[in-house]
Parts: structure tokens; sequence; C-alpha cells
């Protein structure tokens, strides 16, 4: 008799793998990104960023690659980030945090995710972008947004 035991989803790679790894984060910040130019209730949060997505879609998906325990993607390209630190230079209010992470749940409830990866990916989430609407209380004007 054999017993599978599966490794807690924050431990280890176990969260890098349960969203598919490399190929699964391109998936969601596909959907993402596609959510966030086809929502109306985005726009708020879509201006932050350049009309074109290229980098912006790269570097999420490097950050996101590395911060759920997979190869450290964003460092290895971009160099080491401080999430709130970094955001700092946009205005970043409620609305843009709940739309981000509005967009954000929707990307993650179509990429076929257990419903314990999802909900645990959505309240990690959830951290990152209190402390970006945190920081975005001291900010300077409005720019396009690289991330």
């Amino acid at each position: 008799m054999s017993t599978t035991l599966s490794v807690p989803f924050g431990v280890g790679d176990a969260s890098f793998q349960a969203a598919g790894g490399e190929s699964g984060l391109t998936r969601l910040v596909e959907a993402f990104y596609q959510i966030m130019d086809e929502r109306e209730d985005a726009i708020c949060v879509r201006r932050l960023y350049p009309r074109d997505l290229i980098e912006a879609r790269k570097r999420l998906a490097a950050f996101l690659c590395g911060w759920l325990g997979g190869p450290r993607r964003y460092a290895e390209h971009y160099g080491s980030i401080n999430i709130p630190q970094f955001h700092t230079r946009w205005k970043v209010g409620e609305a843009e945090r709940d739309a981000w992470l509005g967009c954000m749940a929707l990307a993650i409830a179509k990429q076929g995710y257990s419903a314990d990866f999802a909900d645990y990916l959505l309240a990690q989430l959830q951290i990152p972008a209190e402390r970006i609407l945190q920081a975005g209380q001291h900010t300077c004007p409005q720019q396009s947004a690289p991330l």
C-alpha cells in the first residue's frame, strides 16, 4: 500500500507546479491581460499600462514564475524587485487594486486549476495588491506601467 503525500502550496515549487509551470503561467498572464482589455470596469487599471503589453506580459510571467517557487526568471532578466516600491511611480487606488484582482480572479478561473489552488493563488495575490495600494497612497503622477 502506497500513500501519496502532496506538498502544500507555498512550499518548494508546489505552487509553481500547480500553476502549470512556465507555460501555465504564460497562459494565466495572457488571459489576465485579455480580460483587462475587454472589461470596462478595468479601464482604471489598464490605463496605467502601455498600449503594447508585450513587455508587461513578459515581466508578469517572469515575476509569477519565481514568486510561486519556480525559476527566478524576473531576477535573471530584470534584477531584483521590491513590489510596493516599484509601483509607487503610479497612482494605485482601491479601484485599480480591485480591478486588477478582479481580472486576475477571472483569469485564474479560466485556467482549470483545482479549486484549492485557485483560492490559494488569489488569496496570495491579494497580499502584494494591498501593499501596492498602501505604497500608492504616496505616489507621483500617473504614468504608463511596464508591469
